[in-house]
Parts: C-alpha cells; structure tokens; sequence
C-alpha cells in the first residue's frame, strides 16, 4: 500500500476536560462522516498524584525546551520579536508522543527534553495541569485591554489570573486508532475524539477546529489553521490550546505612562509609550543582567522580565538554557526599586516542522520512517501514518492593567534577601520575558522583544 499523509498538527492552549475511547467503526474504510457522533470513551481523568521527582523533572524539561525552541526560532528570525508558548507546544507534542513507538519516539523525548518513560511523562502533565488550574472561570474573549477587568487599585480588588487549558482530537469516524492510545489521551490530557470529515469535507473540519481553538483562546487566534491545511489523506489532529489573563498586582498608572527612547536590536531608537511604577518586586541582578518579577493578582503566576547590559542582548541570549533561567528566577528576592516597562501587543506564527528537526526528532516527519504503531493499527489502516505539520500561533498584550495571552500549536520563592539600595530598571532595549507559575517554576510563555516599536 502507498504511504499517505497523515496531519498530526497541534494548537495551543491548557483546560481539562474532553471525551475519548474506542472508535465507532463506519461503512468505508478511511472516510469520515460529517454527522457521525464524537468518539468516547468511559475514562474518567486521572488523580494528579505523581512522585515529586517526576514532577521536577516534567518542569525542569519544559524549562529546558523553552529555552531550545526559542534559540532555534530566534535562528530563523533574528532580528524578529518572538513569543511562543513552550507548555502548549509540549503538552501538544506529548499527546503524539503517546502514540510514538521506536527511534520516533527516542527522537521526540530527546527533542522535547522528555526525560519520563511513557508510564511516567503523561501522568506528570496531567498533575501539572491541574497545579496550574485558574480559580476564575469566567468566559474567555470579552473586548477591552489586557486587563480590562482590573479596577483602579490593582490590588485586592483586581481580577484573580485565568489560566484556561483544553486539549482535543479529531479523526475519521471509522479509522483504525489504538484504543490505549485514546484512553491514555482521555485519562491524562482531558482529551476527546471528535469525529470530522477530512475525505468528504476538508474545510468543513478547518472551519470546525478553528472555531475551537478560537472558542478557546479568548478570539485571540481565530485561525489557527489557514485555507488548504487539511486533504483528503489527513487521518488526525491533536489540538492544544492556551488562554491566559490577569491583572498585575500592582498596576501601572495609566497617568505616568510617557514616552520614552528605545534601542532596536539592529541599534535605531524610536520612542514607545513606557509604563512606570516604584514599589516593592522580585528583583535580582546576575552578572550584570537585571531581572525583575511583576506578580500577578493572586501571586500564583508572574511575569519575569531580563534585561542583558546594553549590548550583550546576543551574547545573553546565546548562553540562555533552561538552568540559566531556572537559576534566574531563584536569585529573585524581595527588593524597593522602579521599573520602566514598554507597553506591548503581537502575535507570533510558526509551521514548527523544520525548528523540530534541528533539535533532533526528523523521523516523526519522515513519511516512510515514521513509527506511530501506538497510535493507529497500521496493519488495519493499510497506510504508514507521520507528522505533516506542526503549527503554533502565540498572541501576547500586556499594558498597565495587566497581560492578555493565548496561543495555540496545530508548557515559590521563600528566600529573602539582604538588605540593599533601591534599584533602577528601565527598559530601554531588547529583553526577555517569561510568564511563569512561580509554585512549580513551569514556564508557560518565553518572548523577546528586540524592536518595542514594532510591537505597538
């Protein structure tokens, strides 16, 4: 039989909560129905009890592949303000993962920084999930800035951080899927089996999938998967997607916002609207790069931004991995200082394919090497299946009530510190962000900006 293409492509996002289980076998072989029912299963998602060994090593991977992905992103598009989010791209990946077998999955574990076995990675994402679940759940997608639900105090009475994961899948009705494979997926990743017509209709399942990845990020990636993605010989989509709010803990007074000078990668300065506050953060200084925690209401989840000695941007940004930036965010501790942050709004878009071979897991994408015999009954299928695309869009704003993010792919400090003088830091030139839950240190966005003006 001819090997045919098979569309494993992930979106971006994180809440629980989905249907999976044995497939509702159809009249024809390899062809969907746009009527038949979503596939499921009775499989109730797993308690998120894992030793903390594998919980620190779940967290201390994503870190790590954060820091890769971004590296080879930024190898592309050098001069380009990047922002992803590594959790979705992980969490996305993992779920195919669970259908790997042989030198496809050896690869993908080296790539992704999977340092778990199958039995121990998927229950230590499910128990991350759920560390990260947001105590607000209020509807994701009304219109306003990125915290447009502050109120003017920006404290106790701003709104608590949501975070809002989701996970899905969509086949053929009637195609050939390992039942542990869905069950696994069910269990840990919340995830359902919707049943789409990718044969019949191909933009009927576009369509379909872009609306819940839009439904699911706030509106904020409404088009995930452009015109022409799906063909008559995509056989499964993995979808992950990712919503995030919150309001600062202490908000910038719109008031104090001026603009100020800032210097591009490529050295032209321009002037940007520039957020000002003095009170007291997170603050660290390593090898003179600065670094400072604006928590968000509720303390759970705060941004860290760094920001290299002027002119060491690539320097830094070449030696950044993920003990560098865990170390980072543990030399944080209690300081009175001023912050100078520009307001910023964009959007990333990536086909991940080519970023994922660099980092080492080709045969995934190798439509004869390909080993997904964990998630499809090959033999039954009649046809080899791989990975065709990997896409993920990030969007990011952040002013001076708070931060807005969503993405989708088609992942606490007790010290205290001397005493020390109040620190200045403005951010006047290319920085790193990261969004981080400071309880397990998981890092659920990484962005630069290297260009403010380009990113208003």
């Amino acid at each position: 039989m001819p090997t045919r293409r098979t569309l494993l492509a992930l979106s971006g996002a994180l809440v629980a909560g989905g249907l999976a289980g044995c497939l509702d076998r159809g009249p024809t072989p390899g062809a969907g129905s746009p009527t038949a029912p979503d596939v499921r299963a009775n499989v109730p998602r797993a308690s998120g009890d894992v030793p903390a060994g594998d919980f620190d090593a779940l967290v201390a991977g994503n870190a790590a592949f954060a820091c890769d992905l971004l590296a080879e992103l930024r190898g592309e598009e050098p001069n380009a303000n990047l922002f992803v989010s590594p959790y979705s791209v992980s969490v996305a990946l993992a779920m195919t993962w669970a259908g790997a077998r042989g030198e496809t999955e050896r690869q993908m574990a080296e790539a992704l920084r999977f340092e778990l076995d199958q039995n121990a990675l998927h229950p230590a994402f499910n128990a991350l999930d759920r560390a990260l679940e947001s105590g607000d759940a209020g509807d994701a997608g009304d219109d306003g800035g990125a915290g447009a639900d502050a109120t003017d105090d920006g404290g106790e009475g701003g709104t608590p951080f949501r975070l809002e994961t989701a996970n899905a899948l969509w086949g053929l009705a009637d195609y050939p899927y390992r039942e542990p494979f869905l069950e696994t997926l069910a269990a840990y990743y919340g995830a359902g089996m919707h049943t789409v017509d990718f044969v019949g209709d191909p933009e009927g399942a576009r369509t379909r999938i872009n609306d819940w990845v839009s439904a699911r990020t706030g509106g904020k990636i409404p088009e995930l998967f452009s015109e022409g993605s799906f063909d008559r010989w995509t056989r499964l989509v993995l979808t992950n997607a990712v919503y995030f709010r919150a309001t600062w803990a202490e908000a910038f007074d719109p008031d104090v916002t001026a603009d100020a000078p800032f210097t591009a990668l490529g050295g032209s300065s321009s002037d940007v609207p520039t957020m000002r506050q003095s009170e007291r953060f997170p603050y660290a200084e390593v090898d003179g790069v600065q670094v400072v925690e604006l928590p968000y209401v509720g303390g759970e989840v705060g941004m860290v931004v760094v920001l290299p000695p002027a002119g060491a941007f690539e320097a830094f940004e070449g030696s950044l991995d993920g003990s560098r930036l865990r170390a980072l965010f543990e030399a944080l501790a209690e300081a009175e200082g001023t912050v100078a942050l520009p307001r910023f709004t964009y959007r990333s878009s990536f086909s991940l394919p080519g970023t994922l071979r660099a980092l080492g897991m080709p045969v995934a994408f190798d439509r004869r090497r390909a080993d997904f015999g964990g998630m499809v009954d090959l033999e039954a299928a009649g046809e080899n299946v791989y990975v065709d695309d990997v896409v993920h869009e990030a969007f990011v704003a952040v002013d001076e009530a708070g931060t807005e993010a969503a993405a989708a792919t088609g992942v606490e400090m007790g010290a205290t510190s001397a005493p020390m003088d109040p620190f200045e830091m403005t951010v006047d030139r290319p920085f790193y962000f990261a969004i981080r839950h400071r309880e397990t240190d998981a890092v659920l966005f990484l962005g630069r900006v290297v260009d403010a003006a380009a990113a208003q």
